[in-house]
């Protein structure tokens, strides 16, 4: 049996979000002709019945095979993904990949009882040539992970400050969502002590967002060419095979030479290290972007998902206790009981003006992954709320297969300047179509799901599913496609941008340390600084080379003397007395005695010094933005 739920075809062609919404209702909305298809299908009348509340369809296999009826074009036979989804073993005919019955999957062919196989043998040759192909490529970071599928509400709407349709008031829609640690592979254990990712996909009326984010304010960089050496730090060693569990050498070394990371090393040692699962944490974008209205003023914003559960974490000690899987098992089994999680969308935000004076008065830049938005200036405002109300019915096709892309902007949302976000714009897509394929949206899982038929002039590739029919591959005048006016005009949206072009390496400052020192002397209690230090010295104790940790611990004494003597109490090792005598090899050092030590690697930049270290650090100096924007 078929079943398929939709709206009649007078009305949008994707159902609406009353409360919590199906996936099933979703994935339909993928194929928007199916619905047409099957009212155009000249079944016997017995053969289907109708409940008009839902208009649910129901179509009974009958006896004998239909083929293309009178009036319907061979060509539109396809598999449908719903039925595929949705079907049970008892629903099936075992049969091989190009639908031949066959009545054995163990069977085959050979020369007698006892001769070699025939190479005729298709359904073997066909067996194991798709089983050779099983595996894609894992993600290059965050490869462990699983999630769950829901809705998102617009509880608090937000349309003074942003155009998103999705943040008007009362608006719905079904959302995917993915967790994940970042540095260890697909088979590695879920009580890491490690960043967690936090992805959100909303299926808007106006295009899919995606929300790239982790469960950490911070991140450890912020110049982007830095993220893949610091990943490559973070995964096994390539002699050893090793991980930094075991050989923490290659990730002391780095953090070492690449002192803005400190922010974030704090948290990762700290408690919130090890998360009691993905219920129990809550997400943060980390990157600015730009809100815009439908006035063309915009603020910047930084989007924060609050968990409902509350937050836990697990000691050090503890992890070892836990399944390979526990956070996949705790989240999956919640669903399961109907204990569905769920988390508030709050966002802070700053106008143009307030992101200079932020700069020129407090030394906070809001284009540096390292720095965070202080609470009480900027406040968080709520906008809405999502719950995970259903579980996936195959981890491949809905999970492994989902892509998230920061580039994925509905009007109304921006990206702003920050480098790091800038970068992963062009990243992030990329690798989906290395590691799923060019044509991964088609995917029902990555598909859009708009109450608009699409067209653009994107075809071909492989495996193209949907190639958009006979429709001219160009800017037709003959078959025109219609188009929207534009939302907004682009040079109202953005800064000051105007300069020679630079070679760009940010410094270490005192400014970078100040919210690491409020961290340790005003959020963690003696507990936790405790905790922090037992898993810091733990940790460094696989460290094969003494100078690093020495490097470390002065970095360290720049956050606090307390925390850098408990360390060399706990390690048995002197740290220097500060950063000043040192020269790093990934970033300029500002707070160097003299210069022959200031510059990463201990090269001059080529041009002078203030075209490569200028005195803004990268951040939004007064006179950044038009007069227009500033009020």
């Amino acid at each position: 049996m078929v079943a398929v739920m939709g709206r009649p075809s007078s009305e949008p062609s994707h159902p609406s979000v009353d409360g919590p919404m199906s996936y099933r209702q979703l994935v339909g909305a993928v194929t928007p002709s199916a619905f047409d298809i099957l009212f155009s299908l000249k079944f016997p009348p017995a053969l289907f019945t109708f409940n008009t509340s839902h208009i649910i369809i129901s179509i009974m296999a009958p006896a004998a095979t239909y083929h293309a009826p009178d009036g319907r074009k061979n060509g539109d036979l396809h598999r449908d993904y719903i039925d595929d989804r949705n079907s049970s073993s008892q629903d099936t005919l075992y049969t091989t990949s190009n639908g031949v019955p066959y009545p054995h999957p163990y069977e085959t062919q050979r020369v007698g009882e006892n001769g070699p196989l025939l190479l005729q043998d298709f359904h073997l040759i066909d067996l194991l040539s798709h089983f050779d192909r099983e595996r894609i490529p894992e993600r290059v970071v965050h490869a462990k992970g699983g999630g769950a599928h829901g809705y998102y509400q617009t509880t608090d709407p937000m349309d003074d400050l942003c155009m998103a349709d999705i943040f008007q008031a009362g608006k719905k829609c079904p959302i995917s969502v993915r967790f994940s640690t970042v540095g260890g592979e697909s088979g590695s254990h879920d009580c890491a002590r490690d960043p967690r990712g936090f992805s959100v996909k909303f299926r808007t009326d106006e295009g899919n967002w995606d929300m790239v984010a982790n469960n950490t304010p911070v991140f450890f960089l912020r110049d982007p060419a830095k993220f893949p050496h610091f990943i490559h730090t973070q995964k096994r060693h390539p002699a050893s095979h090793l991980t930094h569990a075991d050989d923490s050498t290659m990730f002391w070394d780095y953090l070492s030479q690449n002192p803005e990371s400190v922010h974030q090393v704090m948290i990762l040692m700290g408690d919130r290290g090890i998360p009691d699962g993905w219920r129990k944490m809550h997400g943060y974008a980390g990157h600015t972007q730009k809100l815009v209205n439908k006035n063309g003023d915009w603020v910047y914003g930084q989007m924060h998902m609050k968990s409902k559960q509350g937050t836990g974490f697990i000691t050090q000690e503890d992890s070892a206790n836990y399944s390979p899987d526990y956070a996949q098992k705790d989240l999956y089994n919640a669903i399961e009981k109907g204990d569905y999680p769920g988390w508030d969308v709050c966002w802070q935000t700053m106008t143009p003006k307030q992101a200079e004076e932020l700069w020129e008065n407090q030394r906070i830049n809001i284009f540096d992954l390292t720095h965070v938005w202080p609470h009480d200036q900027f406040p968080l405002r709520k906008v809405g709320e999502f719950y995970l109300n259903e579980n996936v019915q195959n981890y491949f096709a809905e999970i492994e297969q989902i892509a998230f892309n920061p580039s994925h902007l509905p009007p109304g949302i921006e990206p702003s300047a920050d480098p790091v976000l800038q970068s992963r714009l062009f990243s992030y897509p990329d690798t989906h179509r290395h590691r799923v394929g060019v044509n991964y949206q088609q995917l029902p899982v990555n598909a859009p799901r708009v109450p608009y038929r699409m067209a653009n002039f994107q075809r071909d590739g492989n495996m193209a599913f949907y190639n958009q029919g006979s429709r001219p591959p160009y800017l037709s005048s003959i078959e025109p496609v219609s188009f929207r006016q534009r939302t907004v005009d682009l040079d109202k949206t953005h800064g000051h941008f105007i300069g020679e072009a630079v070679t760009f390496l940010s410094e270490i400052r005192p400014e970078d340390f100040k919210a690491p020192r409020a961290l340790w002397e005003k959020v963690f209690d003696e507990g936790a600084k405790q905790r922090f230090i037992n898993n810091v010295s733990g940790h460094m104790s696989n460290c094969s080379k003494e100078e690093i940790i020495k490097r470390q611990i002065a970095i360290f004494r720049e956050v606090s003397e307390d925390m850098a003597s408990r360390l060399e109490k706990a390690t048995g090792v002197k740290g220097y007395p500060g950063i000043a005598g040192l020269t790093f090899n990934g970033t300029h050092n500002g707070m160097a005695n003299d210069d022959s030590k200031r510059f990463a690697n201990g090269l001059a930049p080529p041009k002078k010094v203030g075209n490569s270290i200028p005195d803004n650090n990268g951040a939004p100096r007064a006179g950044t933005h038009k007069g227009s924007v500033v009020a």
